[in-house]
């Protein structure tokens, strides 16, 4: 049963616009009186249920410390709304489970995270009733692995960091870096790296690089984006057998590395690619077009 005293210390603010004014005065906090007030439905059931999901949702049990409930969201693009629905996550998971929530968001876009990375208030700027600050994880921070030896010692991190920096001009080095690392790498551990970062490139250049050095580098490998390749391969009329439509296709996926790239390729190197017959050499290109800083070192030490 709700006593007097309950009622009697929040309905005042009812009856007296102004006292709220002078209640924040008295704490140090200056609030202008207000001109009205409008009594709202104090019932915050939410009789429609809203359908708010966080991407991913994990409980971790720590060793000496509290569990945590982690929240990961996946943010593509600037957008006013979300600071507001993350903080609506936090208070709900937390209402909910009586565990500490950590959101922590994912961006591929330099300019998303910066945005997403900086900490929002939320009530008025004398007293700020709540600040959210998620971890953000993206191109500005980090790693940039270009190097097998790093990307071994921790796979997970070196997939999630790929993914971030699909946009980054040195994206060519970081795949063949993973790539190099799988190659002696368990089967059962090659098939979420090979996947996750075929997903997490999307549309983005980087992701038909991604699918050639996996078909040069990993062809002995079966994965599910290793037999797409193949079947795709297929249907253009590449099968085993054709080795004068196999070498000429490798010619031409030299080419459009390069020119995924940017590189310049003179005529004279156009034709020593595309006049080459050896589809062992063709592959060496290939790796080669992937992080040659010009057409001509595609052709070094031959």
């Amino acid at each position: 049963m709700v006593s007097s005293p309950h009622e009697a210390t929040h309905r005042v603010f009812q009856e007296y616009p102004e006292l709220f004014s002078r209640v924040s005065e008295v704490l140090g906090v200056g609030f202008k009186p207000p001109t009205s007030i409008t009594v709202l439905p104090n019932d915050l059931t939410e009789t429609s249920p809203l359908e708010r999901r966080v991407d991913t949702l994990v409980r971790l049990e720590m060793a000496d410390d509290e569990p945590l409930l982690l929240a990961v969201e996946a943010q593509g693009k600037k957008d006013p709304a979300k600071p507001a629905s993350w903080a609506y996550y936090a208070s709900y998971l937390l209402t909910k489970y009586q565990v500490q929530p950590m959101l922590l968001v994912v961006c591929q876009d330099r300019a998303t995270a910066e945005w997403a990375d900086r900490p929002v208030s939320f009530g008025p700027p004398q007293w700020p009733l709540l600040t959210l600050r998620p971890l953000v994880a993206g191109p500005h921070n980090m790693p940039l692995m270009t190097d097998p030896s790093e990307v071994r010692k921790d796979l997970a991190l070196a997939t999630l960091a790929t993914i971030t920096h699909g946009k980054n001009p040195d994206i060519g080095a970081v795949l063949k870096a993973v790539t190099t690392a799988l190659v002696d790498t368990p089967d059962a551990v090659k098939n979420p790296v090979i996947e996750f970062i075929s997903q997490g490139l999307g549309k983005l250049p980087a992701a038909a690089l991604w699918r050639k050095l996996v078909a040069v580098d990993l062809s002995f490998y079966k994965s599910p984006l290793v037999e797409e390749i193949r079947d795709e391969a297929r249907v253009e009329g590449r099968v085993e057998g054709r080795a004068e439509g196999e070498t000429r296709r490798a010619a031409e996926d030299v080419l459009t590395v390069l020119a995924e790239r940017g590189i310049d390729v003179p005529e004279e190197a156009r034709e020593r690619i595309t006049e080459c017959g050896d589809p062992e050499v063709l592959g060496r290109w290939l790796r080669r077009a992937v992080t040659a800083p010009t057409a001509e070192d595609v052709f070094r030490e031959e």
